[in-house]
């Protein structure tokens, strides 16, 4: 089963776990029924907005969309990309307080993304690894350069830019748990 596949029967299952119909998801997420459809039956590729805009409204972490990182030991990992940036997802971490999803990162050169808003008391944090980065809040973002770090609230909206040259990083995203979910 290939990626688009595999992301479109979570995303499906995510949906009806959630009790929501396909137009009722699409009607919060903002992502039109027709993708949507194409998404679970696994005809579309998924992007990472897209993704994130679902997940958000399934109040899930984007790992429960993609594919285990351990899965096919010595191949690598699929990644998603977006506008600007393609997370490949390398680890998830989950304790009783919270969810955390690795990726590996790399901000596109001159590119920025806008992200919306993740789920309450999400955060992210980006340790740099090459080229530098402008990433965080849109009024007060941060520059982060080879082995320095970023972290900021990613329960607002946020930017990733790579204003001279292409970036690549690690990023720590990093999902609270609702009391319910203990």
């Amino acid at each position: 089963m290939g990626l688009n596949d595999e992301v479109g029967r979570r995303l499906k299952e995510l949906r009806q776990d959630a009790g929501l119909s396909l137009s009722e998801l699409a009607r919060r997420s903002g992502v039109g029924k027709g993708t949507l459809s194409e998404l679970e039956s696994g005809r579309r590729n998924p992007t990472l907005e897209t993704l994130y805009a679902l997940t958000t409204v399934l109040g899930r972490p984007l790992s429960a969309v993609l594919d285990d990182p351990r899965a096919g030991v010595g191949e690598r990992a699929a990644g998603v990309s977006g506008s600007a940036v393609t997370a490949v997802l390398i680890e998830r971490y989950e304790d009783e307080e919270a969810a955390t999803d690795v990726f590996r990162v790399t901000i596109a050169d001159g590119a920025t993304q806008e992200s919306a808003a993740h789920v309450p008391r999400t955060t992210e944090s980006l340790m740099v690894l090459s080229g530098t980065a402008v990433v965080g809040l849109p009024h007060t973002p941060q520059t982060a350069g080879p082995g320095g770090h970023a972290h900021w609230p990613a329960d607002v909206p946020h930017v990733y830019g790579a204003p001279r040259g292409e970036v690549h990083g690690v990023l720590f995203v990093r999902y609270p748990k609702a009391p319910s979910d203990s």
